[in-house]
């Protein structure tokens, strides 16, 4: 049915309704509704199907995007999802928070005059049609394997490891120091971008394929935990997806008055209520009434603006060194905040926290981009004599994440790590300096995003394949062959 594609001459381009400002301000519900099936099949029918389809090239996990686009436009939809699932193992979070901008339609040959597909809108459309139909069932393997894995770390680069093993029949067991899965996407993202429910069938699906969770039970010598030595004792393999959970901080005076928290901190206790729990220092953790001010300029700064507003502040407003266009977090992102009553101090650092016991202010000054360096990046510095003084009850340092020690924490110097803290490991095969533990996604690669840390597990876990089983060396590629075969 080729007349059902390349519509982009006829068809604009359109998202799913977008919920109001004033209402979407006064909840944590997701701030898109959903595609109708017409609607879906209108929009992935302005697809080109060029014959380099930079969309997939620059999907880190090589989504066969126009072939699904064109299944929606034909109203294929189970064949869709069955492609589409094929490479990505959770196509419902990517749908929802992938930087598509910067990814896929960023990189969509028909963007220039016309905007590019809605690929990410049809990408959760899909996914949300087949579980709402019964297509999405877990993947079981065709026959177990003795062998044993364990996985720590119930983010997306360990669960991804996780289903892939668990299809290739090994009996897998995946650790976490939190009591739900999905690491930062359970309690680093707000609902307004990945509503919880999400993670909770995905976890239902993990369990149903025979993935046993052991939550609450970190890595270490602590109480309750589980020694590296004990781990590694007892798994015939481990791979490593743990993440990065360390604070950034911004080393100016004041960093110790009450009121001045961490984003992840932040996040965190907003996420728990969520779940109707009471997190500890509920009231410094709350930006209810609030003039809040938020240190960057990434989307986990854009994640608190927003929660902020959502919470009943006063007053939000992100303060950020350089200038609109130099934004690393989403511009979509940027926009929502813009639209929801954000305030942007562009080209602004911090020189102090002002208080007496608990923050009062954040005492700025005005930045300047100087000319561009070798890689194109601008520098900023200090514009003298361009003090200025925004009032602030909560001040939220956003300033990205950086390892723990795992070697320290876990007694296992043995534990490789780079001048950056991250785990050294093979490259292309994921193996650390321990024999038989693997490792992938933000504890390798630093913080990154969650279809790298996909695709950082589904290709360790071949890895791991060709370890236990002693097979030729296998692409991720060869080993969804694998998983087919078996």
């Amino acid at each position: 049915m080729a007349e059902r594609m390349l519509q982009f001459v006829s068809l604009p381009q359109e998202m799913p309704e977008k919920r109001a400002a004033s209402e979407r301000r006064e909840d944590f519900g997701e701030i898109y509704r959903a595609f109708a099936v017409d609607h879906a099949e209108r929009q992935a029918s302005r697809c080109s199907q060029c014959g380099v389809p930079f969309c997939s090239v620059h999907c880190p996990l090589g989504n066969n995007i126009p072939d699904w686009l064109k299944l929606t436009a034909e109203n294929r939809l189970e064949e869709a999802y069955r492609l589409s699932s094929a490479t990505n193992t959770f196509p419902e979070i990517c749908g929802r928070i992938c930087p598509q901008d910067r990814l896929c339609e960023g990189n969509c040959v028909i963007q220039k005059d016309f905007e590019s597909v809605t690929i990410g809108a049809v990408e959760k459309f899909i996914t949300e049609t087949a579980f709402d139909q019964g297509w999405v069932k877990p993947r079981m393997p065709s026959r177990e394997r003795a062998q044993s894995v364990g996985v720590v770390g119930a983010g997306p680069a360990g669960l991804a490891a996780a289903e892939w093993l668990r299809a290739l029949g090994y009996q897998v067991h995946v650790y976490d120091r939190h009591d739900r899965i999905g690491g930062l996407m359970v309690y680093g993202i707000p609902s307004f971008k990945l509503e919880k429910h999400v993670l909770a069938r995905r976890h239902e699906l993990l369990e149903a394929q025979g993935i046993v969770f052991h939550l609450s039970t970190p890595i270490g010598e602590g109480e309750g935990g589980l020694s590296f030595e004990a781990l590694r004792e007892k798994h015939d393999a481990v791979f490593l997806g743990t993440g990065v959970y360390r604070s950034r901080e911004v080393s100016v005076p004041g960093s110790g008055l009450g009121g001045v928290v961490q984003a992840l901190d932040f996040l965190t206790a907003s996420n728990r209520r969520g779940y109707h729990e009471t997190p500890g220092d509920d009231a410094v953790l709350h930006a209810r009434g609030k003039h809040v001010v938020v240190i960057g300029g990434g989307d986990t700064a854009m994640d608190c603006v927003r929660t902020s507003i959502r919470q009943g502040a006063e007053k939000v407003t992100c303060l950020y060194r350089r200038d609109r266009a130099n934004m690393p977090g989403s511009v979509q992102e940027v926009e929502n905040a813009e639209e929801e009553g954000v305030n942007f101090a562009w080209l602004a650092g911090p020189e102090a926290f002002l208080g007496d016991g608990s923050v009062s202010g954040v005492r700025a000054h005005k930045m300047r981009l100087s000319l561009p360096d070798a890689s194109g990046r601008q520098s900023v510095e200090a514009v003298p004599e361009s003090s200025f003084v925004i009032e602030a009850d909560l001040v939220i340092k956003a300033l990205g994440f950086d390892p723990e020690d795992l070697p320290g924490d876990w007694n296992a110097p043995e534990l490789a790590v780079t001048k950056w803290g991250t785990l050294k490991v093979t490259p292309g095969r994921f193996e650390t300096s321990v024999p038989g533990v693997f490792a992938g996604g933000d504890i390798v690669r630093g913080a990154s995003l969650v279809v790298w840390a996909i695709r950082d597990g589904r290709e360790a876990a071949a890895e791991m394949h060709q370890f236990l089983s002693g097979a030729e060396s296998m692409t991720s590629d060869h080993a969804a062959q694998a998983v087919a075969a078996e």
